[in-house]
């Protein structure tokens, strides 16, 4: 795979960035590949506190094309920063060319009343946004709510979306906080995914739709930040985790990148 070592932005990136620095960015990288389009239709990136950059990549997009993240986070806080890892869902709306965005595997508490209260509530009773949170775990009022998922059902749930989407052009984005500890460590709470569950998935999507781009995020790294307002609200923001050693860490996330990688960009 070519690699563009980004790396020194890491800092100024990590969890949320003003607009100018996150157009310096975008700037600077499509010029690095002469222009936008250039960039691999699929890429792989950092830690999910860089998800929001995923709002850059569809920018390339030319066509109509339904956006399908698989996170365990909705990441449709309307609240400033408007360019940060709890938000960007909001700045994918804004493209155009993105004509409908589903949200599968949320098992986060912002998905519910109060933490629901800044989510974008408005898009999602348009019908340009569709959210599949679990509710194994939820009580049976929650059970309701639209697009309510169950372990035991959500394969069901997931094939009737696939059929509808008739032959369109999709961009899959895929947080690895979305899959349980045991084939993911990252910077966030794990959700109920398995790899096997993503790559059922990928395989029903290529049936039925044609993926013409993607990105996986969401590998644990060590927080670094340029900015102290910046790091208070991230530390705030995250979850306290303990994790195993970093040789460990490195070891399940490969294995599962090795799986989910030729399942997504082959």
């Amino acid at each position: 795979m070519p690699v563009l070592d980004a790396r020194d932005w890491g800092g100024q990136l990590r969890f949320s960035a003003p607009p100018r620095l996150v157009e310096k960015f975008y700037r600077e990288v499509a010029s690095l590949c002469q222009s936008g389009s250039d960039l691999a239709p699929f890429i792989l990136y950092g830690s999910g506190d860089f998800h929001y950059l995923s709002a850059l990549w569809l920018r390339r997009l030319t066509s109509a094309t339904v956006l399908i993240s698989f996170d365990n986070h909705p990441d449709w806080d309307v609240r400033p920063p408007t360019w940060a890892c709890g938000g960007w869902i909001n700045r994918a709306l804004e493209l155009k060319q993105l004509k409908h965005v589903a949200i599968w595997g949320c098992g986060n508490f912002e998905c519910w009343w109060p933490h629901n209260i800044f989510a974008n509530r408005w898009a999602e009773r348009e019908g340009r946004l569709e959210i599949h949170p679990w509710v194994d775990d939820r009580p049976m009022k929650d059970r309701q709510r639209r697009g309510a998922i169950l372990h035991e059902n959500w394969r069901d749930h997931f094939e009737l979306f696939t059929a509808g989407l008739g032959g369109a052009e999709v961009y899959v984005t895929i947080d690895l906080d979305c899959l349980w500890v045991e084939d993911a460590l990252t910077n966030w709470e794990n959700g109920k995914f398995t790899v096997a569950d993503l790559e059922w998935a990928l395989e029903k999507l290529r049936a039925h739709a044609r993926i013409v781009g993607g990105d996986i995020c969401g590998a644990y790294s060590e927080p670094k930040y340029a900015r102290w307002k910046q790091e208070f609200a991230s530390n705030w923001d995250h979850p306290k985790l303990e994790l195993p050693n970093a040789d460990q860490i490195r070891k399940t996330n490969f294995a599962t990148l090795e799986r989910l990688w030729p399942a997504l960009a082959h």
